[in-house]
C-alpha cells in the first residue's frame, strides 16, 4: 500500500488549501484515517482524524476551521482547511489504518504567510 498526498502549498491567512491522500495497492477500506502535522521544532501532533464510522475528531486549534472527509470509492482521504493561520504552517502528513497495519505519506508542506 502506498500513499500519495498532494494539495499543499503556500497560501496568505485567512486562505483555504485542500489535502488529498490517495491509497494505492490492493485494499478493500480505509479502517482509520488522519492527518497529522509536523511544525518546525515542534513534535507531530494529530490534526483530524476519522474512524470507520466517519465520526471526526480534531485538535482544539483546528475546530470549525479544518474537516476531514474520505471518498472510498477513491480511496482518498481529504482534509479541507479554511481560515487558515501562520501557525497551520508545517508538513502534514496521511496516517491511515488497513486490516491492522499502519501506513504514513511522505508528506506535503502546508506554509501560511502573515
Amino acid at each position: 500500500v502506498q500513499l500519495v498526498e498532494s494539495g499543499g502549498g503556500l497560501v496568505q491567512a485567512g486562505g483555504s488549501l485542500r489535502l488529498s491522500c490517495t491509497a494505492s495497492g490492493s485494499i478493500f477500506a480505509i479502517n482509520y484515517a488522519a492527518w497529522y502535522r509536523q511544525a518546525p521544532g515542534k513534535e507531530r501532533e494529530l490534526v483530524a482524524g476519522l474512524s470507520s464510522s466517519n465520526t471526526p475528531n480534531y485538535v482544539d486549534s483546528v475546530k470549525g476551521r479544518f474537516a476531514i472527509s474520505r471518498d472510498n470509492d477513491k480511496k482518498t482521504v481529504y482534509l479541507q482547511m479554511s481560515s487558515l493561520k501562520p501557525e497551520d504552517t508545517g508538513i502534514y502528513l496521511c496516517y491511515v489504518l488497513i486490516a491492522g497495519q499502519t501506513y504514513w505519506g511522505q508528506g506535503t508542506q502546508v506554509t501560511v504567510s502573515s
